[in-house]
Parts: C-alpha cells; sequence; structure tokens
C-alpha cells in the first residue's frame, strides 16, 4: 500500500506531486479512529513536523476532546442552508496554511451544498493530497462502496454515505483500530459512543452483537487483502526464490478430460476448508483440442465461477513447466491435479506429467495433490499429497 502518488481515477491519470496519505478504519463508531488520528498527529507535532486539525468532529466524547490539546485548528466554514447553520472544512483556509500535515475526521462525510467546490470530504482530501499536503484521516468499514450494500443487507441500515474503494486502496498507510463486539457495547452503554437517550436504540438496532461482529469481519478481511496485496507487489519486485506461505493459495489444473470436474469440485473444497484462493489453470493446446474439448472447457469455466476460483488460461509446449511456472507466478501453495487416463504405453513413450510436476513443484516447495476422478479409483485420504508412481491428466 505504499504509494508515491494518488491516482485520479476519471483519467487513469498518476497526478504528481502527491502528500502521504493514513487512513484508520475501523468496525463502527466508537472504535477509537479520531482518538488515533489525534494522537498520531499530536506525536508528530511533538517531534516538530507542522500539524493542523483540518476538522475533527468530537461528537462531544470527553477523551476526544482531551486529545486535542494544543494542536492549531483550522476554524471552520459556517454555511447555513434550509436555515439552519452547519459547520464543515474549510478547504480553502486549510490549503492557503499549507501545513505539513492535515487531520482530517469522517473521510465518507457529505458536504452541506455550497461549503466547496465538492459534494465529498474525500474529494477535498484528494486536494490537499495534490497540494503537497499530508494526511490523516479515517472512515468505517460500512461506508466502502464495495461493502456498503452487503451492511445494508446484514444490519438493515441504509448507508448513505459513500467512499469509492480506490480512495481507500491509494492511502500509503491503511491501520485497522480494532474493537469486540461487547467491548463497543459496553462503551455504548456508559455513554461513551452516543448520548444515553439514544443508547437504547442504538443496542438494539445497528450495534447488536450480531452485526457488530459481521462488521468486524468485513474490516479485517478487507485490511488482511490489503496486506496480502502490498506482500505480493514486494515479492513481484524482489522475486525471492520460492514459495512464502504467507496464506494458502491451490492451483487446480483441467483439461476437457472426462472426471476433470470431479477434480475441480475436490480442489474447490480443499481450498474452502484452508480459506485459501483457488485458481483454476487450463493449459491450452490447439493442435490436440477438438470442439468437443472447447464445449467442456466451457462447462469447467463455469464451474469454476460457481465454486468461486479464479480461471487462468495459459499456453506451452511444456504442459508440467507451465503448470508450475504459473504457481510460481502466482504464490501458490498446493497444486492439484487429477489421476490419469493415458495407457502404460503412452507413459513410456511420451513421459510423466505428473513425475515432471513434482519435481519441478518441489525445486518452488510446492505441495502437490493428485486427485482420483470418478472410476479411475480412490483418492487419498484427505487428498494429500502425492508420490512419485502417481500420475495425472489435469496438468
Amino acid at each position: 500500500m505504499v504509494n508515491e502518488a494518488i491516482v485520479d481515477q476519471e483519467s487513469a491519470q498518476v497526478v504528481r506531486p502527491a502528500g502521504r496519505f493514513r487512513i484508520y478504519i475501523g468496525a463502527a463508531a466508537g472504535v477509537g479512529k479520531t482518538v488515533a488520528m489525534l494522537d498520531e498527529g499530536w506525536r508528530r507535532h511533538e517531534r516538530g513536523t507542522d500539524v493542523v486539525i483540518g476538522f475533527v468532529e468530537t461528537h462531544g466524547r470527553p477523551k476526544t476532546v482531551e486529545q486535542i490539546r494544543d494542536l492549531e485548528i483550522v476554524p471552520r466554514k459556517l454555511v447555513e442552508h434550509r436555515g439552519a447553520i452547519f459547520p464543515e472544512m474549510d478547504l480553502d483556509a486549510v490549503l492557503r496554511r499549507h501545513p505539513e500535515v492535515a487531520l482530517v475526521d469522517e473521510l465518507a462525510h457529505t458536504n452541506v451544498p455550497g461549503s466547496g467546490p465538492h459534494e465529498k470530504r474525500w474529494e477535498d482530501v484528494l486536494d490537499l493530497l495534490h497540494a503537497g499536503i499530508a494526511v490523516i484521516s479515517n472512515v468505517n468499514i460500512q461506508h466502502l462502496e464495495s461493502v456498503a450494500d452487503a451492511v445494508e443487507v446484514i444490519t438493515g441500515a441504509r448507508i448513505r454515505e459513500r467512499v469509492p474503494d480506490w480512495v481507500v486502496r491509494n492511502a500509503d498507510q491503511l491501520e485497522l483500530i480494532d474493537s469486540s463486539a461487547d467491548q463497543l457495547r459496553r462503551r455504548m452503554l456508559h455513554g461513551n459512543i452516543y448520548p444515553r437517550d439514544k443508547v437504547p436504540a442504538a443496542l438494539n438496532g445497528f450495534f447488536r452483537t450480531e452485526n457488530l461482529v459481521a462488521l468486524r469481519e468485513l474490516a479485517l478481511r478487507f485490511v488482511a487483502d490489503e496486506t496480502e496485496e502490498e506482500l505480493l507487489r514486494f515479492l513481484e519486485g524482489h522475486r525471492p526464490r520460492g514459495v512464502w506461505d504467507t496464506t494458502e493459495r491451490f492451483l487446480v489444473a483441467v483439461t476437457g478430460a472426462p472426471g476433470t470436474d470431479v477434480v475441480l469440485r475436490r480442489a474447490a473444497r480443499m481450498a474452502q476448508r484452508a480459506k485459501g484462493e483457488l485458481l483454476v489453470l487450463h493449459v491450452r493446446d490447439p493442435e490436440r483440442e477438438g470442439e468437443g474439448a472447447k464445449g467442456a472447457l466451457d462447462a469447467l469455466r463455469g464451474l469454476a465461477e460457481d465454486v468461486g476460483g479464479k480461471w487462468i488460461e495459459a499456453e506451452g509446449d511444456d504442459p508440467a513447466g507451465t503448470v508450475v511456472r504459473v504457481a510460481a507466478d502466482r504464490q501458490v501453495t498446493q497444486i492439484v491435479v487429477g489421476a490419469t487416463q493415458r495407457s502404460r504405453w503412452d507413459e513410456l513413450t511420451r513421459g510423466s506429467v505428473v513425475r515432471r510436476v513434482l519435481r519441478a513443484a518441489a525445486e518452488q516447495g510446492i505441495d502437490v495433490h493428485v486427485i482420483a476422478r470418478r472410476g479411475l479409483g480412490q483418492a487419498e485420504p484427505g487428498g494429500g499429497a502425492a508420490g512419485a508412481g502417481e500420475e495425472a491428466s489435469g496438468a
């Protein structure tokens, strides 16, 4: 997640220069995101960094107010809308002040009409970053565009304020502020999140235990996915030898041969049990694939989607070598292939595919599983690693 610039999503161009961007993310209000933002700003201020508060929303919480300490606050802009006065961040004032770091609360906030050039606060933040001002901000998981609809279904609450995922994913640092469901509910009961008159409705609504558990899981998965992507980018850049077992990734090699669907389903179950990613690889061989094979492969592609796998196609004169090469490139930890339908004569004259897979995979530190297809014998208990004498036709 270390980026040197912010990407302009509409033009798909990189805008330089860009300030550094840090986001605290949490499962729900009250986990401590604003406190963490203010604490980080104070630590930088103590080290001599020019830090200002562009906007902070304390919600009247004493602990949050305490964390402001003597940090400089850029005066808010007061905007009249429908007969009421609303305080908003004064974007122009922050830009004129041009600090090294600006603290900007509630990234998903919708600005009051007429308060500035943008509808959303995250757009204001991008202006600050483009001006070379570092920004520290925060957001709740339910406001991310990719999960907002799911949160509405889980909680029954309408999620009106949303942030595009690409804004959050372009942060240089994304830090999870975690809290258990029980701890959050205790904070609510003590009046540390909402005013006491709103506590009963909150505890029986959005802050039900099952809702908070689901939101926490969504936040944990989002941050874990970002960490995994960052690691893969590092690995691609440094190209260390072998596979890093940061998480399980399964690659199942498929052809149009009968029974391959059984192998694919078995691989999917293995991946699900291990909570790992499933890649489905077909090594193309135009000279030996007819129309019948095409229909079978189309069916396998549909099955791969149904079981949550990602379909990959590759070309190569050496199927075994291609399977292992793709597996190594994708940081796969386990390869799954199907048992052979080839005759002993084919094995003698054309060589054993699975033995080549085993040899090449061993050099990369990748486990290999050979799965018996229907009518071809029984699979090893638990789909264990292949022995030296087993053969494969999935490659």
